[in-house]
């Protein structure tokens, strides 16, 4: 039996356990890109070669459901400590075969003895296989991306141009990391290649924010006769210089003169949807909040939030005398 060190492959990763196949290769391939020896020199090239290895061992194994499920359900063996020597007799059933780390080649970076231990014959014949079966149709990724919309947008709808980074399936390998020679050098080992590319995108009228639009065939594109994926558009609200947003309501402030403050008046104040006439009552007074229902952001469902209005009193500049006399006047019959 050989005793050797546990390596925690989600802590490799940077993800929990209960991480997303989603979540994992997202993870793998955003440290696969940092970490790559090509893209270092020196000493820290060393350093990238070893972190590099370490960074394919464990999405090699934590981006298989199967290998994975042998992963955690061996994991509970390794808590009593960071050395663990491998007993078949006390492991479920499975049993530990050791080749060494130059059999699973990845252009130079070879796998841990951990990983041979518990996945060498396995792998070397699942790889060997793969190179024979390996096929040639794959769906193409899906791509997330978010894009801000003014209030306008929001309530009329919009077409805008956007300029995407999608991954395709890198044609060297097939998408599969590896070729004949290692490690794929073309995609870096990660399977994929970013396109950018450039699509038009129509967002229909009464779109609220939050809500997400797929839209089919605008992700990656397909390997072979494999679809395209598609595009799930993450809606959010742009920032607005008069309208305050908090959800699906809006929120501005309204000025009013003295006089309109306290007789009442009727006004036309604008709102995302078109100017309305607001009555004002007599004897409002400043902080008061006016709503105007259905007024704000669509909410999902045909329904809009509200705009309310809080009541500010203005101070008239530059004042005629017969005005300032008036003032005096009320001033005079207030001091009674």
């Amino acid at each position: 039996m050989k005793a050797m060190k546990y390596i925690d492959y989600y802590q490799v990763l940077g993800v929990p356990k209960t991480a997303t196949e989603k979540e994992i290769k997202q993870a793998y391939r955003q440290l696969a890109r940092k970490h790559h020896p090509d893209l270092h020199k020196g000493e820290a090239k060393a350093e990238a070669e070893e972190k590099f290895k370490l960074i394919n061992e464990a999405y090699e194994v934590l981006g298989d459901p199967d290998k994975r499920a042998k992963y955690d359900k061996l994991g509970m063996n390794w808590k009593a400590g960071d050395d663990f020597t491998f007993d078949p007799a006390g492991s479920g059933g499975f049993t530990y075969t050791y080749q060494s780390p130059s059999d699973f080649d990845l252009g130079g970076f070879g796998f841990s003895d951990f990983f041979s231990s518990l996945f060498g014959q396995d792998f070397a014949r699942s790889r060997r296989a793969g190179e024979r079966t390996r096929k040639t149709d794959y769906q193409g990724e899906d791509v997330d991306a978010e894009i801000s919309l003014t209030v306008d947008e929001l309530i009329h709808g919009v077409e805008k141009e956007m300029y995407l980074s999608a991954p395709n399936l890198c044609d060297a390998c097939q998408g599969q990391r590896f070729t004949r020679q290692g490690l794929c050098r073309s995609c870096g080992g990660t399977g994929i290649i970013e396109d950018t590319k450039t699509v038009k995108v129509k967002v229909p009228p009464g779109i609220h924010p939050g809500a997400t639009l797929r839209l089919k065939g605008l992700g990656g594109k397909g390997y072979g006769n494999g679809p395209a994926g598609d595009l799930y558009l993450h809606i959010r609200v742009a920032a607005h210089p008069t309208w305050q947003i908090n959800g699906s309501d809006l929120e501005a402030e309204l000025f009013l003169y003295p006089e309109q403050a306290v007789l009442g008046d009727k006004m036309q104040v604008p709102t995302p949807h078109g100017s309305v006439q607001l009555k004002i009552q007599p004897g409002i007074h400043s902080g008061q909040r006016l709503r105007l229902k259905n007024k704000g952001l669509p909410k999902g469902g045909n329904a809009f939030g509200d705009l309310y209005f809080t009541v500010r009193i203005d101070i008239p500049q530059n004042l005629s005398q017969d005005e300032l006399e008036l003032y005096r006047k009320i001033q005079d019959l207030r001091r009674r």
